[in-house]
């Protein structure tokens, strides 16, 4: 029988100091691929040390981390790159990239992975119609909104097709309407391509609007709320209750844009 487990856990605990109290002990668990969760818990819990050891970005002091199926203890640098071809990170910051365009922002990941210039361009198009963003392709990030600005964070992100998306509070400094959006993106992403996402936030409001399940961080421990974590819970299996405008969506069509990627 297939795995199909994307992320799993096992004793997991992690510290930034040798001799400090560690941020998270003995986190087990175990997400299936195209699941989508919430990260929640106060600030200082741990949310973010658990996203950046899913990223490899940090390593645990003890205990198996295993992505789609390959421990990730002994890794080599090279090794964890290419793994992270499949993964990608969006921050509360937006990490854009002021000397550069829109454009490139969102084409760096691909021009990292080779692609010719024309199919990068044709995605990149793609990518920012279906965040709303294409009249602002040749503009200068600092000159958009910090609405645009997530959006932009997120079409680069999302330009890869990432197996699995993790967010750090990507709403947290929005107004309602353009957390909504955001999050729109975020369920048609998980819809489509079953992209396995763990969207970290406070807001009670846009938990308790789409229902998914919530990953608790608390007292260094994490803990499942309404569900099993080893059955995908998707957004086709969670009733979402806001009414709001949806975006364009361009999914059909990206979907055999990105095609192009798997064979670089």
């Amino acid at each position: 029988m297939e795995d199909n487990t994307s992320i799993s856990f096992a004793n997991v605990g992690a510290r930034y100091d040798d001799n400090a109290r560690e941020v998270l002990s003995d986190v087990s668990f175990n997400i299936s691929a195209g699941a989508f969760y919430f990260l929640s818990g106060a600030s200082g819990a741990g949310k973010t040390t658990l996203l950046r050891l899913i990223y490899q970005l940090h390593k645990p002091c003890r205990g198996q981390i295993k992505l789609f199926g390959r421990v990730t203890n002994d890794m080599t640098r090279d090794e964890i790159a290419r793994l992270r071809h499949k993964m990608a990170i969006v921050f509360q910051e937006y990490s854009l990239l002021s000397h550069m365009s829109v454009f490139d922002n969102v084409a760096l990941p691909l021009r990292v992975r080779g692609l010719p210039e024309s199919k990068i361009k044709k995605l990149v198009i793609k990518v920012l119609e279906w965040v709303g963003l294409a009249k602002y392709a040749d503009a200068n990030p600092k000159t958009l909104s910090g609405g645009q600005q997530q959006r932009v964070s997120v079409a680069r992100a999302i330009i890869i097709q990432p197996a699995i998306l993790l967010a750090d509070e990507p709403t947290g400094n929005l107004d309602d309407e353009n957390a909504s959006r955001l999050m729109e993106l975020f369920v048609q992403m998980n819809k489509t391509f079953g992209t396995t996402i763990i969207l970290a936030t406070h807001s009670t409001k846009l938990m308790e609007t789409y229902k998914f399940p919530v990953i608790r961080v608390e007292n260094h421990r994490v803990n499942f709320i309404g569900t099993n974590t080893n059955k995908p819970t998707t957004t086709d299996t969670v009733k979402k209750v806001w009414k709001g405008p949806k975006p364009q969506n361009y999914f059909s069509e990206l979907s055999k844009q990105f095609d192009d990627i798997g064979n670089v």
